[in-house]
Formats: structure tokens, C-alpha cells, sequence
């Protein structure tokens, strides 16, 4: 496969429906404008709707013709993704591709409305609950993909602190993201190993290796006061970060439980090829008792 692989590369969506979580800004904005302009039905999945409608306004404006709608979705609160699932059940009883992009990143302890700790609540658990509740509306359709996005802070500190999953002890924003992003990865594969025997959904893993967006708003003071000079060397834009997920959504080569990424070194920038993630994502024990732990925390069991 070539490695420069772009956006144009992305083959017609047309009749095809994408629901796209943080839609508003940033990555999720980007893949949600590609599909869109690629002739897909694409739902902007947000929290603050009126942002959402400013974004498909923006979309709009670049893709005459576009087929945008905006679903509220706050991932802080299930009783949220409940009711967002139940409405797109209504509007989009068939949906081909679901893209969990929306997350937090570095934020001082908070907890969501469910009293989770806010990157694993918002990052893993959310989407979790969300994917299980829109799963039925995927599986009868030829070609459907979940594509989880997850980073390379997977391998930074991470591991899945089953023996305190909220933080409630002790707090480090840096490990908290990391255990939320490798949540995301062993959410992906596992679901992947689910879905086989299904035959039509596959479950999808990306990461947008250093890409520019709202997510380092809690990055650090002295890292963000240094970003002026070094951003440029480090980080890609939010266009070039969204290539792995739109590769991982669209490449018609794309096998299940793959994991797409920059091909740059470091896998910080660069297009998107299936790159590899850390052996301790791929552990096959640990990803059942954390699909088992979450299906518990969030209530909702998959159809499969």
C-alpha cells in the first residue's frame, strides 16, 4: 500500500450513513467535511448543538449539497448517549459507519455525570455505551465499520488500573489519558473478535499521530508556552491527523482489527498506513475483563 494516501484517495461514500462523534472541531470536524464531500449522509455528533450547526454551516459552505445533520451527544452523561441513540434509531435506522472520535485530553480531576473520571468516562466509557446502543443499526449492513480513535499516548504510562479505574486515590492526568487510550485500542480489538463471526461489521482502531487541535487546551503551561516555536516540527494539521481515521473508515483494503497511523517517525506525522500498537494492547485477558467491567459500569450489553 502506498503511503500517501490522502483525502482524495477516499472512495465515493455516496448512500452511505456516517455518524461522527466531536464533529464540531478539530478531527472529527475534518473527517465528518471528507465523508461529506465524498457524497456520504454524515451526522455530526456533539454536545453543544449550536456549535455543531455552526460546523455543518462551515461544511456546507466547502461541499455545496452536503447531507449534514447534527445529533446532540454528551458523552459525560449516559442518559445522554441513551437518548441520542434512541433518536438515531428514528432518523438513521441503517448507519454504515460510526466514528468515535470525540474526546478530552490533560484535564484536572473531574468526574462525569455518572461519576466516572472524565477521560476514561468521556474517551472510552461514552463511546463504549454509545457503540453497544447503535451496534443493532450496523450489523445488518454489508461494508458497516466502527472506527475507534485512539493515540500514542497509549504507551505513555499506560496500563488499566482495574484496582482503581476513577482515579479516586490518586490523579495523574497524563496516565489517566493513557489508560483511556488503550482502553479505546482494547475496546476496538475485542470488539473485533466479537464481530468475526458476524460477517459484516468490522471493528477499526487510528490514531492521528501530533495533530493541532482543541484537545492541548490542558496541555501543560510550560509545553503550550514552547508550542509556538516547536508545534510547527512536531505537529501536523487537523487535516493530515485525520488521514488514519478516514483510511481505517473508507480504505476498501482495510481488515478488521487493524490499527491505522502517520507513517512519519515516531508515527507523529506523516500518511496514514496499519502501523502496530504495544503488546500490552493486545492482551486478550485483560481486553475481556474490561469489556466485562464496562459493560457493568455503563449497563449495556452488545447484540452479539
Amino acid at each position: 500500500m502506498s503511503n500517501k494516501w490522502t483525502e482524495h484517495s477516499v472512495p465515493r461514500q455516496d448512500n452511505r450513513v456516517a455518524v461522527v462523534t466531536g464533529a464540531n472541531t478539530g478531527l472529527g470536524f475534518e473527517t465528518a467535511r471528507v465523508l461529506a464531500e465524498r457524497g456520504a449522509t454524515v451526522v455530526l455528533a456533539v454536545r453543544d448543538v449550536e456549535k455543531g450547526k455552526q460546523a455543518a454551516t462551515r461544511i456546507a459552505e466547502q461541499v455545496p449539497g452536503a447531507d449534514l445533520a447534527v445529533q446532540r451527544l454528551d458523552l459525560t452523561s449516559l442518559e445522554s448517549v441513551r437518548t441520542a441513540a434512541a433518536e438515531l434509531h428514528a432518523t438513521h435506522p441503517r448507519i454504515d459507519l460510526l466514528v468515535n472520535n470525540a474526546g478530552v485530553m490533560y484535564p484536572p480531576r473531574q468526574s462525569t455525570r455518572d461519576g466516572f473520571e472524565l477521560q476514561f468516562g468521556v474517551n472510552h466509557l461514552g463511546h463504549f455505551a454509545l457503540t453497544g446502543l447503535l451496534l443493532d443499526q450496523l450489523l445488518p449492513v454489508p461494508g458497516s465499520r466502527v472506527v475507534t480513535v485512539a493515540s500514542v499516548a497509549h504507551r505513555v504510562r499506560a496500563d488499566i488500573h482495574f484496582d482503581d479505574l476513577q482515579w479516586e486515590r490518586s490523579y495523574n492526568r497524563i496516565a489517566a489519558y493513557g489508560q483511556s487510550k488503550l482502553a479505546n485500542l482494547m475496546f476496538a480489538y475485542e470488539l473485533q473478535r466479537r464481530l468475526a463471526s458476524q460477517g459484516t461489521t468490522i471493528s477499526v482502531a487510528a490514531h492521528p499521530g501530533m495533530a493541532d487541535t482543541d484537545l492541548s487546551r490542558y496541555v501543560p503551561a510550560p509545553v503550550r508556552l514552547i508550542t509556538p516555536v516547536i508545534g510547527p516540527l512536531i505537529t501536523q494539521k487537523a487535516s493530515m491527523g485525520a488521514l488514519p481515521t478516514l483510511r481505517a473508515a473508507t480504505d476498501p483494503e482495510v481488515l478488521g482489527g487493524q490499527y491505522y497511523g502517520p507513517a512519519g517517525r515516531r508515527e507523529i506525522k506523516g500518511h496514514p498506513r496499519a502501523v502496530a500498537s504495544s503488546d500490552l494492547s493486545h492482551d486478550e485477558t485483560v481486553q475481556r475483563r474490561l469489556w466485562d467491567v464496562s459493560e457493568e459500569l455503563t449497563g449495556v450489553k452488545f447484540p452479539i
